[in-house]
């Protein structure tokens, strides 16, 4: 199923039945990954004196309500209402879902105990192909992406300056496969976050980051069409479903 897409003035192919999905599933059992000292997701059927929510004893439907943490459950898209005191929604902040995208691979910095990605690895994976969108993989990248207990593991993030550098050549999506684009414990600066949102001299309400992602290794590194998926939330942050497309041509 091939469409085309005309993109500042060119036209580009892809085929939209070969998706290529870089969200973590959410899963209720401790396979599923945490972050921020949450517990795993949580699937419960209810369960009333006259009403029985799961087929398997007795029900007529599976019925679950779901407990789960945007952010510290799997792949989670943000907006500027995650660090505003003004409330901004994910579900009104995000109008736009396709995006020409550049997947990126880098291998962060080991400086003391921190693992960082630096304004020099951005600049040297950089490609000036007016994308809104980046999509950063980190090397190496271990399948236990898919199931990791991130709290008090002091996880990769990104420099502020790199993040300002990305913004400064159009950036407006940023996808990640870590938890944060700021250090696990920073005393509450988040100053990756206030950079990319420039939040709140000049705040870019359109602009999203996209964390704890995972992109397969059989997808190479270079520019794809990016739709981003969410839940219709209004809340800062959403489950979300990002999907890379291959150009065609």
């Amino acid at each position: 199923m091939k469409t085309e897409i005309k993109y500042n003035n060119k036209i580009y192919q892809i085929d939209l039945s070969k998706p290529l999905d870089i969200s973590i599933p959410l899963k209720a059992d401790e396979s599923n990954p945490t972050a921020w000292h949450v517990d795993v997701p949580k699937f419960d059927p209810v369960m009333t004196e006259h009403f029985i929510g799961d087929v398997n004893k007795g029900g007529v439907v599976n019925f679950r309500n779901i407990f789960f943490n945007p952010h510290g459950n799997g792949t989670h898209t943000e907006c500027v209402g995650h660090i505003s005191k003004e409330h901004h929604t994910i579900n009104q902040c995000l109008k736009n879902f396709f995006f020409l995208a550049n997947v990126v691979s880098i291998v962060p910095e080991q400086q003391e105990k921190d693992r960082v990605i630096t304004l020099q690895q951005v600049k040297n994976v950089w490609e000036n192909i007016n994308s809104k969108a980046i999509v950063i993989r980190t090397l190496p990248n271990d399948y236990n992406k898919l199931s990791m207990q991130y709290s008090n593991t002091n996880p990769t993030f990104i420099d502020y300056k790199a993040v300002q550098f990305l913004i400064d050549n159009g950036i407006e999506h940023l996808l990640i496969d870590t938890p944060s684009v700021d250090k696990e414990e920073d005393g509450g600066a988040l100053i990756a976050h206030h950079t990319f949102w420039e939040y709140p001299r000049n705040t870019k309400t359109q602009r999203t980051i996209t964390e704890l992602i995972f992109v397969p290794d059989s997808v190479e590194d270079g520019v794809y069409f990016l739709n981003i998926q969410i839940a219709s939330f209004e809340n800062d942050a959403s489950p979300s479903k990002p999907i890379l497309f291959k150009i065609i041509s």
